[in-house]
């Protein structure tokens, strides 16, 4: 099974930025897809950025022009950069596997425990 490990998360302030990083491992390719959700409270968690095998990137609109998505196969880490933070980016992110952006694999249930972004005005 694949096993994630986020970290990165904290607090900033509006215009911030941010680097999450996702650490891989387990039953993986050597070339794989993996994506960024995110969970505010009382929300679903949606789809924010998505890498596939061959380095293309998806992006929700909403973080478009804000945020990276890249990944280093050899280390098994995927990261996003976050620039221009809004106080409506605040949330707990994951990754979790999905090549393009979107809502998450039903099948998919290694979900990490997730790094907390705090965007304040």
């Amino acid at each position: 099974a694949v096993k994630v490990v986020e970290s990165g998360g904290g607090s900033v302030q509006t215009g911030g930025s941010l680097t999450l990083s996702c650490a891989v491992s387990g039953y993986i390719s050597d070339n794989y897809c993996m994506a960024w959700f995110r969970q505010a409270p009382g929300k679903e968690r949606e789809g924010v950025a998505a890498i596939d095998a061959n380095f293309a990137t998806t992006y929700a609109d909403s973080v478009k022009g804000r945020f990276t998505i890249s990944k280093n196969d050899a280390k098994n880490i995927v990261y996003l950069k976050m620039n221009k933070l809004k106080p409506e980016d605040t949330a707990m992110y994951y990754c979790a596997p999905r090549c393009r952006v979107g809502p998450p694999l039903g099948w998919y249930t290694g979900w990490g425990q997730g790094t907390q972004v705090t965007v304040s005005s």
